[in-house]
């Protein structure tokens, strides 16, 4: 009897069956003694589009809102140029899997897709669409080399297993559907403008918080007020005529003057004195190389150092080096290594540091640095394989590498270098605090060789404590504080990781390691790189050089949008939090996809309630007729027609109106009159006198016209004149 192994791609597919030596390829798949291995296409199905599930959702309309459908249905995808219609390839693919199952030599179907919450999707979908009934198994890999796959062929796990992960997958996909589709329509229809000229405002649990990162920064340079301070510089001469440099620390060891003339004033008194060495301080400090990569710092890596270079290219690239099974896979977030993978490194490490230049100086060690559990979530770091990359392009041999670079510099002796401190006193009375100068000599080069890493080394002459050494020269230096630069793919990438929490500039503290392996991010290894893809083109963001800034649209959309919660990053970091729960079976699939619908709703009812993007809207006053006034709402004309006083910007949503026939006005003993909607528009208030109460008496009161902001509908507000 045989199986049936059904791969994420036709290449990982390949090397399955080169592993078990099997060349029979037939259409759509390999055929061996013992295993019959297909593929999917990534996704072979999707989730029915709103109209699949109701005709009348084809034209979108406002109080079509919120639809959440009672069960969730899947087809097969549709094609990427034609949505109206069915992908072909895909079809074809799925009856080859079907007929290969219902094969009566097939006794069993293992899943061999990415083993990551998407991938587990993948399979699943399948294996609900077919509704089969034999065996499932599941294939866990981290590299697709021979060796690997032999051994996590002998190792199959039962497909009931992964339920959890597969809990997962799926919440991520209603819930991004639900959110996606419901609030991507209302926002659409209220803020996307009408007819032709409408355009579509994407809405994403992950896209927007996002885009208030990039936002949040633009503000912050906007409102950045240049300071500029000063330093005081003076160059010293040793009794063996050498020179260095040191900087002015006072009394209260700052070395920033606000005031310039103080400054001036200290470097004039510095002319012919003499300074003492009062101290010397000689540290041999130790510089770890970086840990190894995730796909963040991967990506942050690639981005920053070469032109031209997305975080989804590096993606796309890493993906294709592990599908030739010359890394291992991509999408993770950990920075070190199982420490069941010991033997296997040792093993990469010999083939890959063969012919090295350094390859004397590349030793295997054990230690935490590289290998510790605690710091593993579901995939280890990137690696390379034991498989020596041949024939690979331009874009694959950068993003190759930096991983084997990073990879062997873990087993490089560490970087020592010596920093020296020297602290001069000027023996003058205006001089109450001490120059300052350092030095710093590398003398262990290290891991730092392998790419070649050069250090500006500052050499300070050889001094001794008590030594007298001459002024020879002072400056004064102005520095203007700069404001923050832009975000990069680099930058937004670790605020994306770490849900913009700080922390300490090392990328192993145990508090950021904590919080990027509990789940609490924006977004995952594997669709940080979509989301900044998607802002582009959405028109959110756009690229200078290789910062990131947002558009006109993006802008707007974050000061108005009244969801707010989508765009916390604190509320957004929970909800992938919450993901990454079920998958580890903390949280259960129906409470958060309850909490995700209740949300919706609200957001639904929020976005149609908003008035904020009126404004925008400029309406011409329609020929021939008169404005009665400014309409507080958006700022068009409110102009009078047959039953009413309304608002010329109605098309596009400004629902201001006072009728004519006003009853409460009515029942008061007046009419609304042009005269007086005048007076309310110009002054917000219109006064009346001898009103008529319910019992018949007279009174004078103010009105106001007010939005009760729970209803959404505008009602008379009345203040009493005494």
């Amino acid at each position: 009897m045989k199986k049936v192994i059904i791969a994420e791609k036709p290449s990982v597919a390949k090397n399955i069956a080169d592993a078990y030596n099997i060349k029979i390829r037939k259409d759509g798949y390999f055929e061996g003694d013992d295993y019959l291995v297909t593929w999917a296409f990534g996704h072979l199905f999707q989730l029915f589009d709103a109209k699949d599930y109701d005709e009348n959702m084809k034209g979108w309309r406002m109080e079509k809102f919120p639809f959440i459908p009672e069960e969730f249905k899947y087809k097969v995808k549709c094609d990427n140029v034609n949505r109206s219609v069915t992908d072909k390839g895909a079809e074809k693919q799925i009856n080859i899997i079907k007929t290969l199952i219902e094969r009566d030599d097939v006794d069993g179907v293992i899943s061999a897709t990415d083993q990551d919450r998407e991938g587990e999707l993948i399979s699943l979908e399948v294996f609900m669409y077919l509704n089969q009934n034999k065996p499932i198994y599941r294939l866990l890999l981290n590299e697709w080399t021979p060796d690997e796959v032999k051994k996590g062929m002998n190792n199959l796990k039962e497909n009931i297993e992964m339920k959890s992960l597969q809990d997962a997958g799926i919440s991520r996909q209603w819930a991004d559907w639900i959110i996606g589709i419901n609030l991507t329509s209302v926002a659409t229809l209220r803020y996307g403008g009408t007819g032709k000229e409408r355009k579509m405002i994407n809405i994403g649990r992950v896209l927007l918080p996002t885009l208030k990162i990039i936002y949040d920064r633009d503000k912050e340079i906007e409102n950045f007020k240049a300071s500029t301070y000063y330093k005081l510089l003076a160059t010293f001469k040793t009794k063996n005529n050498e020179e260095f440099e040191g900087t002015y620390y006072n009394e209260n060891n700052n070395e920033k003057f606000e005031d310039k003339k103080v400054v001036e004033e200290l470097k004039k008194q510095l002319k012919d004195k003499q300074g003492e060495i009062v101290e010397k301080q000689v540290e041999k400090k130790r510089e770890y190389a970086p840990l190894l990569f995730n796909l963040s710092n991967l990506q942050g890596y690639i981005t920053s150092k070469y032109k031209g270079w997305t975080s989804d290219k590096v993606l796309k690239v890493a993906q294709s080096l592990y599908e030739k099974k010359f890394t291992t896979y991509p999408r993770t977030g950990s920075v070190a290594l199982d420490e069941s993978l010991k033997d296997k490194t040792r093993k990469v490490l010999e083939t890959v540091k063969k012919g090295l230049p350094y390859e004397d100086q590349i030793k295997f060690v054990d230690n935490k640095r590289i290998f510790d559990n605690s710091k593993v979530e579901s995939h280890s770091a990137i690696t390379p394989t034991y498989i020596r990359p041949t024939g690979l392009s331009k874009d694959e041999e950068i993003v190759y590498n930096a991983i084997k670079n990073r990879f062997i510099m873990q087993f490089m002796p560490i970087a020592e270098f010596e920093e020296t401190k020297l602290t001069v006193k000027v023996h003058d009375e205006n001089f109450k605090g001490t120059f300052t100068a350092k030095g710093r000599v590398q003398r262990v080069e290290g891991w730092r060789v392998v790419e070649k890493i050069e250090t500006k080394d500052t050499i300070l002459p050889f001094v001794s404590e008590k030594e007298m050494v001459q002024v020879i020269d002072g400056k004064v230096n102005t520095v203007t504080k700069k404001p923050p630069k832009l975000h990069n793919e680099k930058t937004l990438l670790r605020v994306m990781e770490t849900c913009g929490k700080s922390f300490k500039d090392e990328e192993d503290s145990p508090e950021m390691m904590q919080a990027i392996l509990s789940g609490f991010s924006i977004g995952t290894p594997a669709t940080r790189a979509e989301t900044i893809k998607k802002l582009k083109d959405t028109g959110y963001i756009k690229s200078k050089g290789k910062s990131l800034t947002c558009t006109d649209l993006g802008r707007t959309l974050v000061e108005i949008f009244p969801v707010k919660e989508l765009l916390d990053l604190e509320y957004t970091g929970k909800l992938e939090k919450t993901l990454s729960d079920i998958e580890k079976g903390k949280f259960k699939k129906d409470d958060f996809l309850a909490m995700i619908k209740d949300f919706t709703v609200e957001a639904v009812d929020d976005i149609k309630k908003d008035t904020a993007m009126l404004k925008n809207f400029k309406v011409a006053l329609p020929e021939g007729t008169e404005s009665v006034g400014k309409c507080p709402v958006c700022g068009n004309d409110i102009i009078e027609g047959e039953k009413g006083f309304g608002c010329t910007n109605w098309k596009n949503g400004c629902k201001y109106t006072i009728w004519k026939n006003d009853k409460f006005i009515e029942a008061m003993g007046k009419k609304v009159t042009k005269e007086m909607v005048e007076l309310l528009l110009k002054n917000g208030k219109v006064g009346f006198r001898n009103l008529k109460s319910k019992k018949g008496t007279l009174f004078s009161a103010y009105l106001r016209y007010e939005k009760d902001e729970e209803t959404g509908y505008y009602n008379w507000k009345m203040e009493f004149i005494n």
